[in-house]
Formats: C-alpha cells, structure tokens, sequence
C-alpha cells in the first residue's frame, strides 16, 4: 500500500499506485444497470447500494499479496484462502459477496433486519428447478385471481385485455368543486419527446384521453370540443388553484383526518397483438376496483397485511403531514387485496429455504407497487418506484402497478422473478466481471462460483474453509476474537438526512408479522435501534461511528488495513468521521477519487451540484509516526486527481473537487489528532481554498 510518508513536499504527493481512472470508467459502466452486473445485491431495495467494481479493486488492494498497479490484476483468479473480511456496515452485502469472489471469507454485520435479511437471500444457494417449480405452483394457484383486477374492455374489439398501469390523481374539495391535481394534463410522453413527440392528454371537463404532442400549449378534445392548454393544470408545487383563480395552499384545504382521496383517470392496456394502447377509465372499470375494495373488506382479517405506524423523521415527517400514518395507507384497496393474496400463499410453500427467497421477492415488489410510485414515461422502465428519493413524498399523480404483471410489465411479481432473482441464482454458479474493450462491453469470468455456506455463529463460521458469517447487530460489540481480521472493507452510514431504519419500516411492516418466528430481529416494534449509526447530530454520529471503529481495531490483525467509502456535502461529514478515527486509533494513509453513484439518478438530477465521486480512504492503526502535508501538496493532489478523471470523460461538479480536497485534507486531521471542531475548521478552509485554486 503505497502512504504519504513525508512532509517535504516532492515526498509527500502520494504516487499513484491503484488505477482509480480505469476503475472509475468500469464503475460507470456498471452503474448504468447495476442490478444487471451485480444481480446478488439487487434482489431487494437497499440504499446507497455500492459498486461492486469498486469494492473488488478495494479488496484486491487490501488483500492482495501486490498492489493493483493497473487495471489488468482486477481481472485475475484470486485464491485468497485464509483470509478474513470484516464489513460492519453490511447494506446490501456488496462487500460479502466481493470477498467470496475472491477466495476469502466475510463476516458482514448489520443493525438493520432487512439487510441482513436481504443479503443471507441473495447468498443462499438454491436448486433452480426447485425455485421455478415453486413460483409456477405460486403462478396456478393465485395469478389468474390477481390478473382478473387488471383488466379493461378494447373498445375496437369488445374483448377484456390485461391492464399494466392505472393513472391515478388526488383530488382536492374546495366548497363544491372538485379539483384534480395536475400539473399539466400532458400525463405520458417519450423519455425523448423531441424524436418521439406523440404524447398522452387527459381532457380536464370529460376526462377523454387523447392524443397530442408533449409540448402543445393548445389542444381540443376530440369528445368534448372544450379547447385547453395541456401545459398548465390547477396545482404547483404546494399549491392549487380553483375555478375562480383564487389560490390555496394544499395542506390547508386538504381533510384533517384522512389521506387526500384519488382518481382513477387512465389505464395502459396491452391488446392480444402486443400493441401498448392508453384508454379513459369506463364504467366497468370503477366498477372492477369497488369490487375489489368488497373482497378485501370481506378477507381483510384473513390476509398478511402490514398494521405498523408510521414513526416520525426527517424522511417520512412529509407523509405523515398528508395523513400517510400508517404503512398500510401507502397502498390502494386493490393493492393490498392482491398483495395480500399474493404473500398469503408464497406463506404455503413448505420449503423453507425457497419460501424465503420468494417472500424476499415480494418485499422487492413493493418497492413498485403502492401509491408512492409514478409513471417515468415511454421508452424507458415505466414505473418511478417509491424510493426514488430519499424522503417519503406523496405524489399527486400516483401510477398504480398490476402486482403479478406479464412479460410487457415492469416491477411486477413476476418480471421481478426473472429479472432479479433468478439473476442473482445464476450470477451465484458464474459470478462475472463487465470488461471495457474497444468501447464495448463484455463479461469475463474470473471468479469460482460462489458456494459458501452462510453462518450465523463464530464457531462454525471459523471450522468452515469458505464461508460468509452474517449478523443482525450492533458492529460495536461484536463477537469475534481480537486480531481476527485480515482487512475491514465498508461503506458507512451517510451522516446527516437519509435514516435508512425510516424508510426500511416501509418493508418492516410486511416482513415482521410473518418472520418474527424465523428471526429474533423481526420481533422489533421496527427496524430502528438506538445504536444505529445515524443521526443529524455530528456529535452523536461521530461518538456512533467511532464505537464501531473501535470495535474494528480490536479485531484487525496489526497490520490489517481499513478501507471505507465516503462522501458528503458538508464539513461536518468528514470532521465527524475524521475524528472517529482518530478516536478509534487510526490514520488516514492513502487516498483515491472513485466514481460512486450513477449521474442521472434521481435524487442528483435535482441537485445543481451532485456528487458523483466517492473518496477511497485507506486507513491504517496509528502507529505514532506523523505524516503531513502542506497546503501545496493538498492543491497538486487535488489537481492531479481532477486531470486525470477529466482526461477520461469524467464530468466533475464543484462538489466533487470539495470531496477530493476534504478526503487528502483527513491525512492530516487524523495525523495531528484534531478533534472534531478544528478538523471542521480546517477542512473547510481547504475545501474553500481548493475551488479557488483548482477549478
């Protein structure tokens, strides 16, 4: 592992020894469809997922007999036999199933239970044929009953054809009108509307639907003739406006004690031929729906449906403003009917191994199916699911999935089956890598498949030659033995707004009741625990994160290297992790930009400066020798890492350069011991300093 060693500044700059460009363009790569290249951590929702290119290159380097000079070494076969990794904060397992692709053994902690549900999943090695037998006995029993609330009248043929989507609005009274909540009346266009212009228009007198272009700002309706502009609907932002003009904040006129109700405005059909086609909701249709609101009121006590509260916090605080205070009232009659029936015989499979792993799948499933989710257009996946940002946002114009789905579906039952699980049961048999040649990608095998037994305790976990040991707990008492691990690889929790417990009691609610047999950690009120390393508080996050890297010191080997991921907006992040570790005993000796997250997400596409970037922060046990840099040093590094990436291709916002210069700068906040206060102080001067210089 190449460390700065030196004040003198032709010493310090730290010579780059790991090809963090090259992993940076494969990380990319990988990002574009992540639950395609590294399928084990995508079967269920979890967030911050990390890339899998990205964790693979970190343990090479930490564990490897050489450093990872060039991009080249990545794609050996690795026989780490003996060796031991340590994640404390496991999330989806991308550090775990790393390690074992690589010959070494995991143990992977989480306080969440839906982590270590979800990775003890994506592990497990099941028989294919098993799996599909279950899901096609699942598929005759109850699909038909399922598909038979998802269905419309083809008004050219006079034949019921299956529904993929309904249109919802919600519907605001004010006096004796009723208003709908759209923003514009323009509901369905192109992911690239300038080639493909055609576009979906809902009629605001008749409710027709027709079509017309996406940018019209004038259209007649081909029933009514009542002329409008498509562009503009009665709501903006938190506010909606009534026949007279007269404007009104929707939090004030919407009811005191119930969720603001929804209309059923549209429907995407799929006709015999395969033909997409958009229809307005019809009689029959409403009369579908109420009909399943009658089922579900006559089952309801019979079927496995969530009755857990919401709690407050900053990411579910907006919900329970619109009177979402329970996880049940995130879903629609017909949802939780179907849902319910769908979960209540998964429930009868006797198999416990393969029941778990399609109870997993439904969990997944609901991520894309409730009334959070909403409609992302033609020509890319249809459905916006429920956590596409970080705060649970009610949405005006929900989209309402068909839970069982067909082959033309998306985040449907069983398109998931195929398109995630069975994906992750083969990644297990052939684990591949994605390889960039002549601006093409393709995948090389240069792993054994991944067969390690998934232990629950020490002492088996130890007898064992591979395998992965997996805890539901707190990573700051944790039962291994002192000096026990060969490297800690993690990705901490993100300091300040995203509780991940917050939003993982949306599934919570659903798993407890029927796995609080199976697993102790199901027998919560829910998936928050008071020793999870999160808080809004930088104090208390720092004393939370340094237990736990304490906690790690004491299990490292002497010359054990910790590795971990960072990124944050503000200095309060990195102050609070810079004395974390120097309150656990370790320094920052190595530092490397990567490219963390995929740019067009969500969440960053609504920022005006994202961060891409993660900083790689590799940490050693303090061992008394002090290393430090000039402010020269931190400059020359910062630049030398923005050339290179822009030299790629890489696009860098101003807040990547501050995730370069706050990560060098740590190097010498953790070597002078600076506590939490200075460390703010002085990585925000270099932050600051760094955009002058560097930009």
């Amino acid at each position: 592992m190449m460390r700065i060693e030196s004040v003198n500044k032709n010493d310090a700059i730290q010579k780059i020894t790991f090809p963090f460009v090259d992993i940076s363009v494969l990380a990319e790569k990988e990002s574009w469809r992540k639950e395609i290249n590294r399928p084990i951590y995508h079967i269920h929702k979890w967030w911050a997922t990390r890339l899998g290119s990205v964790f693979r290159s970190i343990l090479i380097q930490s564990l490897g007999p050489c450093e990872l000079l060039e991009i080249e070494p990545f794609y050996k076969k690795y026989k780490m036999d003996g060796k031991i990794v340590f994640d404390p904060f496991m999330g989806s397992g991308t550090t775990i199933g790393e390690s074992l692709k690589l010959g070494a053994k995991a143990v992977g902690c989480d306080i969440n239970p839906i982590s270590t549900f979800l990775v003890r999943q994506g592990l497990q090695k099941v028989n294919i044929n098993e799996l599909e037998d279950a899901f096609s006995e699942v598929e005759k029993n109850i699909s038909k009953k399922i598909n038979h609330y998802y269905r419309i009248l083809d008004p050219e043929t006079g034949e019921k054809i299956p529904v993929l989507y309904y249109f919802w609005v919600k519907v605001i009274t004010i006096g004796n009108e009723e208003i709908p909540l759209f923003t514009k009346y323009v509901f369905s266009q192109n992911a690239y509307p300038k080639k493909k212009p055609e576009a979906q228009i809902i009629c605001p007198n008749c409710w027709n639907v027709f079509k017309g272009k996406y940018d019209s700002k004038k259209c007649t309706c081909p029933k009514c003739d009542v002329e409008f502009d498509p562009q503009v609907g009665p709501s903006n932002g938190q506010t909606v406006v009534d026949s007279q003009g007269r404007e009104y904040k929707i939090l004030d006129v919407m009811p005191k004690d119930r969720v603001i109700p929804e209309k059923m405005y549209a429907a995407l059909a799929l006709r015999h031929s395969g033909e997409k086609i958009y229809l307005s909701i019809d009689s029959e249709s409403i009369d579908l729906y109420n009909e399943a609101k009658k089922t579900l009121h006559e089952l309801e006590d019979t079927l496995p449906l969530p009755k857990m509260g919401v709690r407050q916090g900053y990411n579910t605080n907006q919900a329970i403003k619109y009177n979402y205070d329970t996880w049940k009232k995130f879903f629609n009659e017909r949802q939780l009917l179907c849902l319910g029936i769908l979960l209540k015989e998964i429930l009868n499979i006797e198999d416990e191994i393969i029941r778990n792993q399609l109870i997993c799948l439904f969990s997944s499933t609901l991520e894309f199916n409730n009334m959070f989710c909403t409609f992302k257009g033609e020509g890319t996946g249809a459905v916006r699911p429920i956590f596409s940002n970080h705060i649970l946002k009610p949405e005006k114009t929900p989209l309402e999935n068909s839970i069982w789905g067909n082959e033309n579906s998306s985040g449907c039952f069983s398109t998931l089956f195929r398109s995630r699980l069975l994906k992750a049961k083969e990644y297990l048999d052939n684990p591949f890598e994605i390889k960039i040649e002549g601006g093409k990608t393709k995948k090389v095998i240069c792993s054994d498949p991944i067969d390690a037994s998934v232990f629950d305790d020490w002492s088996q976990f130890e007898k064992s030659e591979r395998g992965a040991l997996i805890i539901n707990g707190d990573s700051s008492s944790i039962d291994i033995p002192t000096g026990s691990v060969d490297a800690v690889v993690t990705d901490p929790p993100y300091f300040d707004f995203i509780n991940y417990s917050e939003l993982s009691d949306f599934f919570y609610s659903w798993l407890s009741p029927i796995m609080k047999e199976t697993y102790q950690e199901f027998n919560n009120l829910n998936s928050s625990s008071e020793k999870e390393v999160q808080s809004r508080d930088p104090f208390l996050f720092c004393k939370l994160l340094s237990e736990v890297l304490t906690e790690c010191h004491r299990v490292m080997k002497a010359d054990a290297i910790l590795t971990f991921t960072f990124h944050h907006s503000r200095p309060e992040g990195w102050a609070a992790v810079s004395y974390a570790l120097v309150q656990a005993g370790f320094v920052l000796s190595s530092v490397y930009p990567i490219h963390g997250e995929f740019r067009a997400s969500s969440t960053k596409s609504n920022t005006k400066e994202p961060i891409s970037l993660d900083a790689i922060l590799f940490c050693e046990k303090h061992t008394g020798n002090e290393c430090l840099l000039n402010e020269t040093d931190i400059v020359d590094m910062t630049a030398e890492y923005v050339s290179k990436l822009k030299g790629a291709g890489m696009s860098l916002s101003a807040m990547d350069y501050r995730v370069i210069a706050s990560a060098i700068a740590m190097v010498n906040t953790t070597h002078t011991k600076y506590d939490f206060l200075s460390s703010k102080e002085y990585i925000c001067k270099i932050s600051k300093m760094i955009l002058e210089k560097v930009k």
